[in-house]
């Protein structure tokens, strides 16, 4: 990127990555920088080295497509979130699947980690938010969060917080450890809100 004396930024296409047969859901860097990840409509993942842009691997395993993919924060696992109503957790260097995260009652629509990555959180179709157990894969705590389809679910800085997004049109923030509802954000006219998250700081919700 360049900063032309416009002060606007002056973006270099740099790479395209091809590969995925159908559509691309969810693209994610690594926190670590050196790769990239992207879910697609085609049942797989694709890990690219965010260096040349070239595949390292291709994920495969889910039953239907991939809405959503996320790092944990050592770069070592990845969650994904799909349409045959489950989760999945990977293992980054072999590919494999070390859990599958079963639920959820329609499509898993976005999911993350908590920054200490031992919690995950998942948004779905169903219109709940579920907290999981990475070590397990068991479900510790479903939200009855919202009247419409989830559309994103974010940790704070912390983890001792959770936003979610919905169709119907609400943010909610909700306490980690008891799984309590801490606010509704609602809107006068009330548009549905398709993606939510805090600032780095944790001061603020970008709806």
């Amino acid at each position: 990127v360049s900063t032309q004396s416009t002060g606007k930024p002056n973006y270099i296409l740099k790479y395209t990555l091809t590969g995925h047969t159908k559509a691309v859901s969810s693209v994610k860097f690594s926190l670590d920088e050196k790769w990239i990840a992207s879910s697609s409509a085609d049942k797989t993942v694709k890990i690219w080295s965010a260096e040349d842009a070239k595949i390292e691997r291709t994920i495969t395993g889910h039953k239907m497509g991939i809405s959503d993919v996320a790092w944990s924060h050592d770069s070592k696992l990845l969650v994904t979130a799909s349409d045959d109503k489950t989760l999945k957790i990977w293992d980054f260097q072999t590919g494999k699947c070390l859990k599958t995260l079963k639920g959820h009652g329609n499509y898993v629509y976005c999911c993350n980690f908590n920054p200490q990555s031992n919690l995950i959180v998942s948004g779905s179709f169903d219109e709940t938010v579920r907290i999981w157990d990475v070590r397990n894969g068991k479900c510790l705590k479903t939200l009855p969060a919202h009247s419409d389809p989830v559309s994103a679910v974010n940790f704070n800085r912390d983890g001792s917080l959770i936003v979610s997004s919905s169709y119907d049109g609400l943010c909610r923030i909700w306490d980690t450890a008891s799984g309590q509802c801490m606010k509704t954000l609602i809107d006068d006219d009330n548009p549905p809100v398709s993606f939510v998250k805090f600032s780095p700081n944790g001061k603020y919700i970008l709806a």
